[in-house]
């Protein structure tokens, strides 16, 4: 009973005791309700003007910076109680970018704790000094900003500093003369100097990163490292680092044992940084936390699989993403991707592997992403793929793989990717290929013009259960000639291909209303008549529709920047004003029927860089005004009627790589030409005025004299006819120091086809072996 009686004071004494604690409470919380409304200290709010006075906001982000309560700007967080400024973040989050000074009236912002500028544009001007003062700073982020110059090492006062984000790039390089201030910021967690040019710090790089204790993140991509230290374990002081960024530097060493030692590392991400094998042969249990690994574009070599081995057996594998694309591997893939039981993402591509399908890889249920293309891997694809369900991205193109493509593709409900380019498929692709691929965004089957075996079959009335991005299907007929009307369907499409499938239709008017960037409808049997006048949105890049039977007028195109018409049987005149389609880089319009006089309206195609309007019956002369054309490498008008002379433009054209005149009536002394009725000396003046000229075929004209040895400055030459002359004299020795050059013909002989290369399609005829034939190449613009 006492027991008892004494127990219900000790409760009541509790209770009291408890209630004080919440008038307490209650009584600071009213207290910090009244400092939430107490208005920034006054000294700060002018500090914060004078900031903004310094800076260039051409869309006004920084107009809510007025009044009274800078803790009310936009970007500006006070301390609840005192009401100093403690935070200012001025990230760009949508294109509104800020620029001009840093003020240094920052600096009376003496609570500041948090900066970020990233995302602007400061135009190269260097990270003040002034930075390195604020004792109180833990986050600091100028990403992506445009500042540029000398980093100043009195960042380095910055003792406090958790997180420091000065990721470069762009216009404006960042550098440093070396890191030693780096051992001053003793609490950093995270560091980024991203594309800063570290190369004079090379050698002692990593002794400064292992003065920083607490360190979590490390990230030195693009920093022109050169140096990896073989360090031995007991110097490597990083016992917290999860992630470490050091690719695409040019370290040309093999991997150090430390790095393997790490075991706290979840993220390693080495790609493009020029690593050799051999992989040391340490122990990799260490790894057990390694969640993503990117070894792509190295030369690991011969290493990979055995590396792919020891990585398999390690315990509590945790890997999700491995990345070996790229590194010069060869043999069978191993067995042991199947023990990859966490992976979701594996690329194996450009690389040389061979053999089958490996069936280890159907354990991965866990796997989104697969990428094996560009190998050697031969036979069908398994139809145990469909039991991948969380599949995303599937890429196997580029292979040696051949059979027919199984039906349980469709039975991936996750894919948005899938490639299925050059590869040697048999069979039919039909409705049930796609029947449960609702997410499917991005589908590829180029195939091989010389194996035609795989059918692509749906009906017409057909609706896809996706909305793609892009479509691109070559050299794979459609059972019907007709033109696809389930395209029709996809509102969204950016990019269509259907290169040399069948088609043999009219285009439907409903295609010109998609909104697509590209689209190559080339090799097909398309006839009929095109729209007087064709415009596009500002996205669109290329139309293709070359080696067809069109037939009309030649329309005027707007917003396209790489048009081909060529190889259809468009006539008539070109159109007076094609000038007005200024948004043209190459036009070709070879191998039609077009007739007259080029317009002159030409010369207001700023950006042309391409022309191509031969094998036509174009007359008259030769335009006198494109000489404003700066960006004219190309020019093709052989197989024309023109007439006259070469203007004098064309003799000073130092941008021009080809320029084909051949087959016209064209006469006078050289003003550059191929296979007209020129005479007298070659011109001296073409190797001194023409310096980035890459084919020179003056074949079968009527010149006499000496070979100049001014066309050995012709340093990018790669063809140089000049059979069926009358030159007489020595061949300059100089000729054998053109290390571009790839066939000479001064003889008539001739020689094989010049290498393909880039993006435009040109045509050359060379006689071979006492025939004419003509070959194709593709050039960049």
């Amino acid at each position: 009973m006492a027991s008892r009686k004494t127990t219900v004071p000790l409760l009541i004494l509790l209770l009291s005791l408890f209630l004080k604690f919440l008038m307490v409470e209650a009584l600071t919380i009213n207290s910090n309700d009244i400092d939430l409304n107490k208005a920034c200290i006054e000294e700060e709010r002018k500090a914060l003007l004078e900031f903004k006075h310094g800076l260039y906001d051409p869309s006004g982000r920084l107009s809510s910076w007025i009044g009274s309560d800078c803790c009310k700007w936009t970007g500006v967080d006070c301390n609840n109680r005192t009401g100093n400024v403690v935070k200012v973040d001025l990230r760009d989050r949508g294109f509104f970018l800020l620029g001009g000074e840093i003020s240094g009236s920052l600096l009376d912002l003496k609570h500041l704790t948090y900066l970020d500028l990233s995302l602007n544009d400061f135009q190269g001007i260097p990270i003040p000094n002034f930075l390195g003062s604020f004792e109180r700073f833990r986050y600091l982020n100028l990403s992506n900003a445009r500042f540029g110059g000398m980093i100043p090492p009195h960042l380095g006062n910055l003792s406090q500093l958790r997180y420091l984000d000065l990721f470069g790039g762009g216009d404006y390089p960042m550098r440093v003369s070396n890191l030693n201030w780096l051992s001053g910021l003793s609490s950093l967690k995270y560091l980024d100097l991203g594309y800063v040019d570290l190369s004079k710090t090379t050698t002692n790089w990593m002794r400064a990163v292992n003065m920083l204790p607490f360190l979590l993140e490390l990230h030195l991509s693009v920093c022109e490292l050169s140096h990896f230290p073989q360090y031995s374990n007991t110097f490597v002081n990083l016992t917290s680092v999860l992630v470490i960024d050091l690719s695409y530097n040019n370290f040309n060493t093999t991997l150090p044992g430390w790095l393997f030692n790490v075991s706290t590392l979840t993220d390693l991400y080495l790609n493009g940084g020029t690593i050799k094998g051999p992989i040391p042969h340490v122990n990799l249990r260490c790894l057990r936390n390694l969640v993503t690994l990117d070894l792509s574009y190295n030369s690991i070599g011969g290493e990979g699989i055995e590396f792919l081995n020891r990585l398999s057996a390690c315990t509590n594998n945790s890997l999700e993403e491995l990345n070996l694309g790229s590194n010069q591997v060869s043999g069978q893939l191993p067995d042991s991707l199947g023990l990859f039981k966490n992976l979701k993402s594996l690329d194996l591509s450009n690389n040389s592997f061979v053999g089958p399908f490996p069936n280890s890889i159907q354990h991965l249920t866990n796997l989104e992403s697969l990428d094996l293309s560009e190998n050697s891997i031969s036979g069908p694809i398994p139809t145990w793929i469909g039991n991948l369900l969380r599949m995303k991205r599937l890429h196997l193109s580029n292979n040696l793989m051949n059979g027919t493509i199984p039906k349980s593709i469709g039975q991936l409900r996750e894919l948005t990717e899938l490639g299925l380019d050059w590869n040697s498929w048999e069979g039919v692709i039909s409705e049930i290929h796609f029947i449960n691929l609702t997410k499917l965004e991005y589908f590829s089957l180029h195939l091989s013009p010389k194996n035609q075996s795989l059918r692509f079959h749906v009906r017409p009335e057909w609706i896809p259960p996706f909305s793609l991005l892009s479509i691109d299907i070559s050299n794979c007929y459609v059972l019907s000639p007709k033109f696809p009307n389930w395209l029709r369907t996809q509102k969204i499409l950016n990019t269509i291909v259907l290169k040399n499938v069948g088609i043999s239709d009219t285009i439907p008017e409903w295609l010109w209303k998609l909104d697509f960037s590209w689209l190559d409808l080339s090799r097909n049997q398309l006839y009929g008549r095109l729209p007087n006048s064709l415009s596009f949105s500002p996205k669109a890049f290329l139309v293709d529709l070359s080696f067809n039977r069109l037939v009309g007028r030649l329309p005027l195109w707007f917003n396209v920047t790489l048009l081909f018409l060529g190889n259809n049987s468009f006539s008539g005149p070109i159109p007076l004003n094609i000038g007005e389609s200024s948004s043209l880089r190459v036009l070709d319009v070879s191998g039609n029927l077009l007739n007259g006089s080029i317009p002159s309206s030409i010369s207001k195609l700023k950006d042309l860089a391409v022309i191509d309007l031969s094998n036509n019956h174009l007359s008259g002369k030769i335009p006198k005004n494109w000489n404003d054309l700066q960006s004219l490498q190309t020019i093709d008008l052989s197989k024309n009627k023109l007439s006259g002379g070469i203007p004098s433009w064309m003799c000073s054209k130092s941008s021009l790589i080809l320029l084909i005149l051949g087959d016209n009536n064209l006469t006078g002394e050289l003003t550059l030409s191929l296979q007209n009725r020129f005479s007298g000396e070659i011109p001296k003046w073409i190797g001194e005025r023409m310096p980035s000229l890459e084919h020179l075929r003056l074949r079968g004209n009527m010149f006499t004299g000496d070979i100049p040895e001014q066309l050995c400055w012709l340093s990018d030459l790669h063809i140089l006819d000049l059979a069926l002359n009358n030159l007489s004299g020595f061949i300059p020795q100089c000729l054998g120091n053109l290390t571009a050059l790839s066939f000479v013909t001064l003889l008539d002989r001739n020689f094989d086809d010049p290498r393909i290369h880039e993006y435009y399609s040109e045509r050359m005829e060379l006689v071979v072996k006492g025939q004419d034939m003509e070959f194709d190449r593709y050039c960049q613009l």
